[in-house]
């Protein structure tokens, strides 16, 4: 097992043009690999951002025709790294799957995840947000095997279930990816709060990519991607504007706080 890693999260603006999205993601995951990323994770949203949401019901293609998917398969073996499509807009019959999907340096798809938890929310303020109305949710936890661990897959507003972090550093992940399309209400209020609080209980690194600014129609994502180490410190984090995070892992701290913390064996039946 590989005990040290560099990561890196992309923070991107996506808008409604698929083929614009993927020429911005793609210039900044060579920027992250030449730079000595391992690991590179893109946000949620990474293929389109349409708002209202039902828009993309007419632009998602199927993932055996989506352009992202060819695309991430040769950055992955080309650049030789593991990259995660943070999500992509996938059309599975009369609806969409917010699809996470990690890519193998040997091009392969390693592991991918169909987002459980939707975002049916009313914020304070009017805005509203319906991701079931074009959304299928998924039912299914997704871990990688990788030289550096496992690797466990999430999409965005998972971030506030906690069992599910759990679950998945029980089954063996060292790294959970949250890649994401915060809100700015809910981003200034409780992004870098969730984000610690889930590395804290599982002792997992913590990989949050998200998307930032304003999009279609102007809705607007919170950004401050961020990388969290499995005591709850901030190891790296953005700001407002898009472009690229980094640092540097050492996967020998997971086992050394599970050790000195070890709650994932203290689970009671209540």
């Amino acid at each position: 097992m590989t005990d040290k890693l560099r990561a890196a999260c992309i923070q991107m603006t996506s808008g409604p043009d698929i083929a614009q999205n993927l020429k911005t993601v793609e210039m900044y995951i060579r920027q992250a690999a030449q730079q000595g990323a391992g690991l590179i994770a893109t946000p949620e949203n990474t293929d389109q951002i349409r708002h209202p949401a039902a828009e993309k019901l007419k632009t998602a293609p199927p993932q055996e025709s989506h352009p992202g998917i060819p695309l991430f398969s040769g950055l992955a073996k080309e650049l030789n790294v593991w990259l995660l499509a943070g999500s992509f807009a996938i059309k599975t019959g009369s609806k969409l799957s917010n699809r996470s999907i990690l890519f193998s340096p040997d091009g392969k798809i390693a592991a991918q995840y169909d987002k459980i938890h939707l975002f049916d929310i009313d914020l304070p303020g009017g805005e509203k947000y319906r991701e079931s109305d074009v959304i299928q949710s998924g039912d299914k936890t997704a871990i990688a095997k990788t030289p550096f661990g496992g690797v466990g897959l999430t999409v965005c507003y998972d971030v506030r279930f906690a069992y599910l972090f759990r679950k998945l550093a029980q089954q063996g992940a060292n790294i959970i990816t949250v890649p994401s399309a915060f809100t700015v209400p809910t981003g200034r209020a409780h992004w870098e709060i969730l984000l610690r609080a889930r590395a804290i209980e599982t002792g997992s690194f913590i990989i949050a990519p998200g998307q930032t600014g304003e999009h279609e129609n102007g809705r607007k994502t919170w950004g401050h991607s961020m990388i969290v180490g499995p005591w709850g410190e901030i190891l790296a984090e953005a700001g407002k504007d898009p472009g690229i995070i980094m640092a540097d892992i050492n996967l020998k701290d997971v086992q050394k706080v599970r050790g000195l913390i070890p709650a994932l064996k203290h689970d009671r039946n209540i």
